[in-house]
């Protein structure tokens, strides 16, 4: 046991894998672990290398393993599924992850310490509930569409519904179906002051960050996110450059091609969603904006591509730029005059 130098150690709710392997990789030791002995079968161990898919419940372990002394490290998903032999099973899955931590050219996720799980989660929590009130708003909207009351899609055009529902001159919903969309709607009020109250404390914390004060001054960037670019990117100099961070964010082509001809597709759309789906979105209120016409670069790409296409390039951008001040911990610089659109400065 002593001998063990690498292990893969594959999670789960109860009973757990390890696959351990000595210096010359040869299998020292392999068997399940329920979740109460993981800790004392890591304690007797010495030092060694530790690999975890970076799933539910990750950080927490390597963070109690690294407490122990190991050098514990966090692969993606999808690079340990490529070292899987034959049928996934727990045993094959550790020795895959067992494999791929030992490899030189893996990459791997920054463990998140506690204060920094505690932000990233309050945006998993603000997603949940914005989902649920899009749940809600659809259905209120087709429910009332089956009884000819349309309205234009988006959260702000919810208030005509409630105003048609709240008149007792219209009698247009019959009563069975008008208190069970009246509940929707009670319920849809309640997800909103808990979407507020959660955006209160998103922005408080960003507020006593200093990233996050540094973000917020790229145009484009508002507080939600800032704070969750802050929170979720715990170790920007992973990246070896703000390309390579805007790329593992989906923000590039999909490429696809063989023998020397590379065909590129829209954005790969590839890890975090979240953050990619707030950058577009910082990107279309940028081109919604003035500072648009008094950007040479976007004035000429909005002359050949869609609107849309503009905006995941500009979050490509807005990626970098991000990135660049979060190495630096510097404020966001506006561009020289010199590198305005000639006709618009």
């Amino acid at each position: 046991m002593a001998e063990v130098t690498t292990i893969g150690l594959d999670l789960a709710k109860r009973v757990f894998q390890v696959h351990g392997v000595d210096a010359a990789g040869v299998v020292m030791v392999r068997r399940a672990l329920r979740r109460q002995q993981v800790l004392a079968f890591f304690a007797k161990l010495p030092r060694c290398l530790v690999g975890i898919e970076a799933c539910a419940t990750a950080h927490y372990w390597a963070r109690e393993l690294a407490s122990l002394g190991h050098d514990v490290r966090l692969i993606p998903p999808p690079y340990a599924k490529a070292y899987v032999r034959r049928n996934k099973n727990d045993p094959a899955d550790a020795a895959a992850i067992c494999e791929a931590v030992s490899r030189p050219s893996m990459r791997f996720v920054a463990v998140k310490t506690e204060a920094q799980q505690a932000a990233a989660g309050i945006h998993k929590v603000r997603e949940l509930l914005i989902k649920q009130r899009t749940m809600l708003i659809n259905t209120l909207r087709g429910l009332m569409a089956e009884f000819g009351i349309i309205v234009a899609e988006g959260p702000r055009h919810v208030s005509e519904l409630v105003a048609i529902l709240a008149d007792p001159a219209d009698a247009r919903i019959p009563a069975p179906s008008h208190h069970g969309l009246m509940a929707i709607v009670e319920t849809l009020r309640g997800l909103e002051q808990r979407i507020e109250r959660v955006e209160k404390q998103i922005v408080g914390w960003g507020r006593a960050n200093a990233t996050c004060r540094h973000l917020i001054t790229i145009p484009g960037y508002g507080p939600i996110l800032s704070s969750a670019m802050t929170a979720m990117v715990v170790n920007p100099a992973g990246f070896t450059s703000a390309r390579h961070f805007a790329a593992s964010l989906g923000l590039v082509p999909r490429q696809d091609g063989t023998g020397g001809k590379a065909k590129l597709g829209p954005i790969s759309k590839r890890g975090n969603g979240y953050l990619r789906r707030l950058l577009v979105n910082g990107a279309m209120s940028v081109l919604g904006s003035r500072r648009a016409k008094d950007d040479a670069w976007l004035v000429k790409l909005l002359q050949r591509k869609e609107r849309k296409v503009v905006a995941c390039a500009l979050a490509n951008k807005l990626a970098r730029t991000g990135w660049a001040l979060m190495m630096r911990q510097q404020d966001y610089r506006r561009p020289r005059q010199d590198q305005l659109c000639p006709d618009l400065a």
